[in-house]
């Protein structure tokens, strides 16, 4: 037998702790204490993953239209994203009821979501985006109705303060006016046009219209089509070229786009649900938000001219204006109208946007 040596004797003790510690693992003894986390231990990576979720989401356009086709983008990215875990109800056509209510019934957790235009039932300073003249171009919409802005900000605020998690913009188009007779100098403000048009029944389309030499009659919109085509009024303002193309193509003689009021939609969420989801879940629903925001801002002056465009197939008479009457017509408006209706938006903010 050969003699042991220290080496030998080393390797016999490694394979004893070996040994040992294979059998401990397997034979029932107890698990080793955790060890203390120390203070610089990093979070988890996980922001809480992905619950399986079933939303409502409501739109004011009919289906098969761009405002359909764009929601329905907006919840596959959605989708995709958390793993199918959320899958949507699309309510398209106001079948949840009206965008107001609707509004009302996320504030309270009844519906989880929408995109529409933003209704003053408890704040009327939520709907001051659609003040005449805040922008009048598009590179101007872009920057005051920008993602960052302070305007975009103060929304958010407002939806906040009625349980309402605003998510993204959706620019939509220009306001426009539309006529069944031709108007008096259409460039000019400081001439009466001669004709009575449709306005909502708020006070800043009213003095708008009044400001461009028109007389203003508001008229539900539910009764706008009719009052137009029985001559009750003669055309109508507060909407653009999409929203015309859609409901009133058939008593669009003249198209005028004066560009009065910018019109933006809001994805709007129940806060409620907002609360509710993990850190992964929101990090995909903003990050689609974004996304969704971002493309509407590339087409949308496209689909302006598409629809503007589709109208004058029909047979409207598209009415252009020179720069300088652009800037008449802006200047008057901002002259005459803003003092009158900054107050109902809140001076101080109203003031702070205008005065850029």
């Amino acid at each position: 037998m050969k003699k042991m040596t220290r080496k030998n004797l080393s390797m016999l003790l490694v394979l004893a702790l070996l040994l040992t510690a294979v059998l401990t693992g397997c034979g029932g003894g107890e698990d080793p204490a955790p060890a203390e986390p120390s203070g610089d231990a990093e979070e988890p990576a996980t922001g809480g993953g992905f619950s399986e979720r079933n939303i409502k989401i409501g739109h004011v356009r009919p289906e098969g239209t761009s405002t359909d086709e764009d929601t329905k983008a907006f919840i596959d990215e959605i989708t995709q994203n958390t793993d199918g875990n959320f899958t949507f109800e699309v309510y398209p056509n106001s079948q949840l009821g009206d965008y107001s209510l609707v509004q009302e019934r996320i504030g309270i957790g009844d519906v989880e979501m929408q995109l529409a235009p933003a209704a003053p039932n408890m704040n009327a300073a939520i709907v001051l985006p659609s003040a005449p003249y805040l922008a009048s171009t598009w590179d101007e919409a872009k920057v005051v109705f920008a993602r960052d802005s302070q305007l975009y900000n103060a929304i958010s605020d407002m939806f906040a303060e009625e349980n309402i998690k605003m998510l993204a913009g959706y620019p939509k188009y220009f306001g426009s006016i539309i006529t069944t007779k031709e108007p008096e100098a259409p460039g000019d403000p400081n001439v009466s046009k001669g004709l009575k048009i449709r306005v909502p029944g708020i006070k800043s389309f009213e003095l708008t219209a009044q400001a461009l030499g028109y007389q203003a009659t508001p008229i539900a919109f539910s009764e706008a089509f009719t009052s137009i085509q029985t001559g009750i009024v003669d055309g109508a303002i507060g909407s653009g070229g999409e929203g015309y193309w859609n409901s009133f193509r058939d008593v669009t003689e003249y198209y005028l786009p004066v560009n009065s009021q910018f019109e933006i939609w809001w994805i709007q969420m129940s806060m409620d649900v907002w609360n509710d989801l993990s850190p992964d879940e929101k990090a995909v629903v903003e990050t689609a938000a974004k996304n969704f925001e971002d493309a509407r801002w590339e087409v949308a002056p496209d689909e302006e001219e598409y629809y503007e465009n589709l109208l004058e197939e029909n047979g409207a008479v598209i009415i252009e204006f020179t720069d300088e009457e652009y800037q008449a017509m802006a200047d008057k408006v901002r002259a005459e109208v803003w003092p009158e209706i900054k107050d109902d938006y809140g001076a101080e903010l109203f003031d702070e946007i205008t005065q850029r």
